[in-house]
Parts: C-alpha cells; sequence; structure tokens
C-alpha cells in the first residue's frame, strides 16, 4: 500500500482517537475524584449521540451547534444522578455501586431501543464529504473538526481544575477526603459536580460522535468497555492518560483495519490492554 494511503489511515485514528480521549476523560475524572466507576458511561454516550441524530433529523441543527446545550444539559443529568442516585452508594461496597450503575446501563439501553427501534442511525452534515488537502495527503474535514472539538473540550475541563476555585476544592477532595472535610468543603456538592463534569464530557463525546459513526441502542455497552481499555492504558484517573490512550487506541484501532479487517479492530485494542497490564499495570501517565 502507498505511503501516503497508510499515514492518511494513521492520522485518521489519531483524529478519530481524540474524540475517545475526551470520552474516557468524562469516566477517568469520575473515578479520580468520586472513587466510582460508571459502568453507565457508553450508555449515556449513545444517548447524547441520539439526542444529536433527532436534532438534525428534525431541525437541521448541525451537531455543532448541539455541543453546548448536550454538555449543559447532561452536567445537569449529572449532577442530578451523583446527588439523588448514586451518593447513598458512595460509602456502600464496590459490589452495590457495580450493579446500581449496571442497571442503570441496562434501563437506558432498552429505553432507546423502545424509543428508537434497533435500526442504526446517522448524521450526514453537509460537509461530509469534503477533506483538506495537504500535500500528498486527504484530512477528511469532519474529523478534523470533531478532533479540534474534542481539544477544545479537554482544554477546558483542565482549565477548570487548575484554576478555578471550586476546581482547586475538587482536587483537594480528590487527594485529601478527610481534609476536604474539616476545612468544611461541601463535598456531596463537589462530587456531584465532578460526576456533572465527566457525564458532560460524555455527552460532548457522543455529539461529536454522531458524525462519524453510526449510532443504535446496543453501541452503548462497546463504548463502556472501549472507555475502560483507554484509561487503563493511559492510568486510571489520570486526565493526560485519558486522552493520550484514546489517540493510541484510534490509531490502533485504524492499523488494525489496515493490516486485518475493520471487524478486527478491537483485536489489537485489546493487545495492547494486555501488554499494558502485564508490564506497566498502573497505565502508561500514571504513577505507581
Amino acid at each position: 500500500m502507498p505511503l501516503d494511503a497508510v499515514a492518511n489511515i494513521v492520522i485518521s485514528g489519531l483524529l478519530t482517537g481524540l474524540v475517545y480521549g475526551l470520552m474516557a476523560l468524562g469516566l477517568s475524572v469520575i473515578y479520580g475524584v468520586v472513587r466510582i466507576v460508571n459502568f453507565a458511561h457508553g450508555e449515556l454516550m449513545a444517548t447524547a449521540m441520539y439526542a444529536a441524530v433527532f436534532a438534525f433529523a428534525l431541525a437541521g441543527i448541525d451537531p455543532l451547534w448541539m455541543l453546548v446545550p448536550l454538555a449543559l444539559a447532561f452536567f445537569a443529568l449529572g449532577y442530578g444522578m451523583q446527588r439523588a442516585l448514586i451518593n447513598p452508594f458512595i460509602d456502600r461496597p464496590e459490589h452495590s455501586q457495580f450493579i446500581l450503575l449496571l442497571a442503570v446501563a441496562l434501563v437506558l439501553v432498552n429505553v432507546l431501543l423502545v424509543a428508537f427501534g434497533p435500526d442504526a442511525r446517522a448524521v450526514q452534515v453537509s460537509y461530509a464529504l469534503e477533506s483538506f488537502e495537504i500535500g500528498p495527503l486527504l484530512v477528511d474535514k469532519v474529523r478534523v473538526i470533531c478532533a479540534a472539538a474534542a481539544l477544545v473540550a479537554c482544554a477546558l475541563l483542565l482549565a477548570i481544575f487548575r484554576y478555578t476555585p471550586f476546581g482547586k476544592a475538587i482536587r483537594a477532595c480528590a487527594d485529601n477526603l478527610l481534609g476536604a472535610k474539616v476545612v468544611g468543603l461541601n463535598v456531596k456538592h463537589l462530587y456531584a459536580v465532578t460526576f456533572g463534569l465527566g457525564i458532560a464530557c460524555v455527552g460532548v463525546a457522543g455529539c461529536l460522535l454522531s458524525m462519524l459513526i453510526d449510532v443504535t441502542p446496543s453501541i452503548g455497552p462497546a463504548y463502556t468497555l472501549l472507555a475502560f481499555v483507554i484509561v487503563i492504558i493511559g492510568g486510571l484517573g489520570s486526565m493526560v492518560g485519558a486522552l493520550a490512550g484514546g489517540v493510541l487506541i484510534g490509531v490502533s484501532e485504524s492499523v488494525a483495519g489496515l493490516l486485518f479487517t475493520p471487524s478486527a479492530k478491537s483485536m489489537l485494542s485489546f493487545a495492547l490492554l494486555i501488554l499494558v497490564l502485564a508490564f506497566r499495570p498502573q497505565g502508561l501517565f500514571k504513577a505507581r
């Protein structure tokens, strides 16, 4: 295969991987602060994808215009889920948390199935077939836009955690929960804000992915598993690791599709997971 064709495939995987990284970043942020693994992560992303698809189908709204409304809506959803549903399970055994969020995932999948049916749906924006020509390379315009939007969202989330007062308070809760309580921080509120921010990442990622892949109700569990693979490779709780892991998985899927078949793209991703678990179980960007 010509070298420029290989480069095109790798670049395509890298751009898609940035959106994957944003999706996994939400999972990593929630675990890093709240210490709960969101087993309904992919199902929530599928919900965001359906919202973007039907906004486009019914009103012709470009998914890019839906990014902020969906981010706000999913932040509110995540905040409400944490305060009303998840917070009572914070101090319970991990298997209770797992069962709770697994039940939420199953409910979401079946609600989407009843509401929208099993058929795949997609967004076809007017610029879907356009590309940027860079020398011998043809870079898909939609993927470039989605990757740029994902990077902006990641940078915004990083700025919130690093530079805002409540971002510092959230980091204090993650570093020393007892100390945060002693100085009077409202831990329950900060946990809910964190969960809301993580779910907002899922909403934005789902909106972007609606322009790249078809959505079905069954896509949720697959992307929950993919998010787990990404954060384990990058380092569970590491924001940089989630983004880097997403890029690595996106490129590996593209390379697997080139070397084998597109249906075998998960094979290389899980091979990377096995290697990381064997030689660096804390993840590529997580200290011991």
